[in-house]
């Protein structure tokens, strides 16, 4: 640990040697704004550099507490030659990406559960189970066998509902003993895509109206940095538990259910030409529902993209240039995201341009005296008189 004398001398002589550089380069400061930001990075990879180099030399077992207190022969005789410490790890840095990036695929795995692809398997191994399905032992045939047992070793239903609701705050079943539910992460998502797209929003203002592009832009990074840590910090305090086990184990379920959704002979059942397609079908003929397929497909997308995003230590990102291009990765994404919500809130959905079955007994089409019930098995004879 420095001394403290020494400590404090440091940061004066930093700010004497900024002040003095930026009077020197005064008219250039001008003429490039990003030398400021060059300048203060430069200087403070100086000065970490040489903090990392004299860190843990000469550390007294104590961490100077009996130097402090004045025990010894070489008792210090002023504050001043007494040891502090620059800091502790921040916080920030100690968060690991492993929760993060599980949380990132349950949210994948979570739209597409709301559009109603597990719904709409449960539905084909009930009709599978009741012969309706036309299907015997094609390839869709033997998915759902398989998707069938298999499926007693798999998370059910209800504890996916629930690491919904403890992690996203989404349903509103019970989060189970002991947990509670995360209602914070949607504001906090959302509010970290907004600040996302204004940010690139700003940035192509900037370069449009103004005469020098390569100015620093309008957007301020510490705000999308601000926004991006709080959802990072709210996800990692949500995600323990059977998470990272639930999403792998679920994820592949869901690829599971697309290889029997995508097989021909279950296609052909429903006349449909895709997966997607066939997942229409089945909740429009079976639940009555016609959903954003495509929208919520792009936002699963989109919004595990940004998640993960926020798994790696981009964010934390202190100088604008590396922020952007960092930042870039997720700029689209985010656009994306906010547009299909949008979409969603303030449009329906098209239902299939088709007729539903309507399940249930027949129409009743028989004749009102059918030839089985007379009792002659003549003709009745039509009654020209009333």
């Amino acid at each position: 640990m420095p001394k403290t004398r020494d400590y404090d001398q440091q940061n004066d002589r930093v700010a004497a040697l900024l002040q003095n550089a930026i009077e020197q380069l005064g008219p250039d400061l001008v003429a490039n704004s990003q030398l400021a930001e060059v300048l203060n990075r430069m200087v403070d990879e100086q000065v970490n550099q040489f903090n990392a180099s004299s860190n843990g030399k000469g550390n007294p077992g104590d961490g100077g507490l009996a130097d402090l207190i004045g025990l010894g022969k070489d008792a210090p005789t002023s504050l001043g030659e007494t040891e502090v410490s620059r800091g502790v790890v921040d916080y920030d840095d100690t968060v690991t990406s492993d929760r993060i990036l599980a949380s990132a695929d349950l949210y994948y795995i979570c739209i597409h559960e709301f559009l109603g692809v597990f719904r709409v398997m449960n539905k084909l191994q009930e009709l599978f189970r009741a012969g309706t399905l036309r299907i015997s032992s094609g390839e869709g045939a033997y998915g759902l066998y398989r998707f069938d047992r298999r499926n007693v070793l798999r998370y059910h239903q209800r504890d996916r509902l629930r690491a919904y609701r403890r992690v996203f705050g989404y349903t509103r079943v019970d989060p189970g003993p002991s947990a509670r539910p995360n209602p914070q992460f949607h504001g906090l998502l959302v509010h970290f895509i907004s600040e996302t797209a204004k940010y690139w929003r700003d940035k192509r203002i900037s370069e449009v109206i103004r005469e020098r592009a390569t100015d620093p832009t309008f957007g301020s990074i510490a705000i999308v940095r601000r926004a991006g840590l709080d959802l990072r910090n709210n996800l990692k305090n949500s995600s323990y538990g059977y998470i990272n086990v639930l999403r792998v184990e679920t994820s592949q379920a869901l690829a599971e259910a697309f290889k029997v959704l995508e097989a021909p002979d279950v296609r052909a059942q429903f006349g449909a030409d895709n997966a997607w397609e066939l997942i229409e079908l089945v909740l429009w003929q079976y639940f009555r529902e016609s959903v954003h397929a495509s929208t919520m497909n792009r936002m699963a997308v989109t919004g595990r993209e940004i998640i993960r995003w926020l798994a790696e230590p981009f964010v934390l990102k202190k100088n604008r240039t590396d922020f952007e291009a960092l930042l870039y990765r997720i700029a689209e994404a985010a656009e994306e995201w906010i547009s299909s919500e949008e979409g969603m809130r303030i449009s329906r959905p098209t239902p299939p341009p088709r007729n539903v079955y309507v399940q249930g007994a027949p129409p009743n089409g028989a004749r009102r005296d059918p030839v089985f019930a007379r009792s002659n098995g003549l003709m009745p004879a039509p009654n020209f008189m009333e």
